[in-house]
């Protein structure tokens, strides 16, 4: 699974400028940055049909943000779009025919090609079913929101906009076209859409939206787990995710698609003391981003997010009012690669994630002591390669007010961060292995291959985890005292 933000949504950041109403000039651009568009306009017109850029092609063009992919909608049938396409297009494929859709390249642009139409779940059923439609008004109104309703049509270059998205765009606000009720039945991912939109571009969600998400947020349930997951990576791999969770908890959707994170909001005690883990939780995340150097990172931020959620479930109150919660990064390794499985997430994926949550509160276990070379040792051992997102996600899980004990903490992780480039430079600890390899244990003791020549295998690790490296003969002579303890 790639960490970085999908081309698709590169465009999608929060906007560099914001249209005012009736300033439609930026349209134009269009022509002058996609001269592709204007082509296929014409190549349309000449086959008998209309083309109009549409959604969020023509939404970003409107904040001066320029993807290389583009949206098209027609009144061309599948059929006919691929005759139009081919020849013309670098590439083309059919994979989304069923749903009317076309897509192609034309040097570094993706373009998808969609024949106008409307679409609505079934009550029993988790695919759509589509009709197709006659008009652009037609289609436009089936829309998620109306800042992504708005088209250009080609090659006249002619706005389009029947559910006033330019005045919502400049206001920065997300209103669906008809009655949010309407469109959330017609799709219910909208509702998750809505939230990453807001986390995205920074928008406002409309009141009406956010009542009707809330009253019909058990209806995300007819959408498969692999769309659901689709739209939560975007919504986490945002500049700001932390507002369309908070969306997503507030409304009552993450009860849906991740129950652990509205679980995190933990009901106080008045005699008891501890952080408020869900904003403690947001808190990380957002640390952790600020942590990032090579882009988004998708692992990273779903560990961070994640990384509580055995804490609900390993709470106990203990006598002068603390409160503990023994255990919870294990626990909440398993309910994370539970969640995740349910989601359709990658094996690979999976296993990253729910280590990082295991390994969170490893550091701490050492205390504020000297880290021994054997400690070091086991973990960069454990961590492998994720040791460097495991110290952006310890460094991220401090939230503390007392700037004291931050101070210390950071300190402290300096430290081991710097015994282990020393240990490295000294022993490569990316690659540990032990002093012998199997076939020189099975010399050693006279054994043929089996059982045994892997529990020696792991005593001579141990060892060399431990004791660091050694000679070949002083490998050979613990081998020999541990293989004649064997047979006592």
């Amino acid at each position: 699974m790639p960490n970085d933000i999908p081309s698709s949504a590169a465009a999608e950041q929060a906007p560099d400028r914001v249209p005012r109403v009736g300033d439609t000039a930026a349209v134009r651009e269009i022509l002058r940055a996609y001269p592709v568009a204007e082509e296929l306009g014409h190549r349309f017109q000449q086959g008998g049909f209309k083309l109009a850029l549409v959604g969020g092609s023509v939404r970003d063009v409107l904040l001066g943000r320029l993807g290389s992919d583009l949206d098209f909608t027609t009144d061309a049938r599948p059929e006919q779009i691929l005759k139009l396409v081919k020849g013309w297009a670098d590439a083309v494929w059919d994979v989304g025919i069923a749903f009317g859709t076309i897509g192609a390249r034309k040097g570094e642009l993706q373009i998808e090609i969609t024949t106008y139409r409307s679409e609505a779940y079934d009550r029993t059923s988790r695919k759509p079913e589509v009709s197709y439609g006659d008009s652009i008004e037609e289609d436009l109104v089936r829309r998620d929101f109306t800042v992504n309703a708005m088209a250009v049509a080609l090659p006249a270059v002619e706005f389009i906009d029947p559910h006033h998205g330019l005045q919502d765009l400049a206001a920065r606000v997300l209103r669906t076209p008809g009655t949010p009720e309407q469109s959330f039945d017609d799709d219910p991912l909208r509702m998750m859409r809505a939230a990453r939109f807001s986390a995205q571009l920074g928008f406002e969600v409309a009141p009406e939206v956010v009542t009707a998400m809330a009253e019909m947020a058990g209806r995300i349930e007819i959408v498969s787990a692999e769309r659901v997951q689709a739209e939560l990576n975007k919504l986490i791999l945002s500049p700001h995710p932390r507002r369309g969770l908070t969306l997503l908890v507030d409304t009552g959707l993450a009860e849906h698609v991740l129950p652990e994170l509205p679980a995190l909001r933990l009901e106080r005690d008045e005699h008891h003391r501890h952080k408020d883990v869900y904003e403690h939780t947001l808190t990380v995340l957002e640390q952790a981003i600020d942590l990032e150097t090579e882009g988004p990172d998708l692992t990273l931020r779903l560990a961070a997010l994640l990384h509580d959620i055995g804490k609900p479930r390993t709470r106990r109150f203990e006598p002068g009012g603390g409160v503990s919660f023994h255990h919870h990064e294990i626990v909440g390794a398993k309910l994370t690669r539970k969640r995740m499985r349910a989601l359709k997430y990658s094996n690979e994926l999976t296993d990253d994630v729910s280590k990082l949550v295991e390994l969170h509160l490893r550091f701490h276990g050492y205390g504020t002591g000297e880290w021994t070379d054997s400690a070091v040792r086991r973990y960069v051992r454990d961590a492998g390669p994720l040791l460097d997102r495991l110290h952006k996600l310890t460094r991220s899980d401090c939230t503390t007010r007392n700037r004291k004990k931050a101070a210390a903490l950071s300190r402290s992780y300096d430290g081991l961060e710097q015994r282990i480039a020393q240990l490295q430079e000294q022993e490569e600890l990316d690659a540990i292995r032990p002093d012998l390899n199997g076939d020189q244990i099975m010399a050693v003791l006279g054994i043929k291959p089996g059982r045994e020549v892997g529990e020696a295998y792991r005593y001579l690790l141990e060892q060399r985890l431990e004791l660091g490296p050694q000679s070949q003969e002083e490998a050979e002579r613990m081998l020999k005292e541990w293989w004649a303890e064997r047979q006592k």
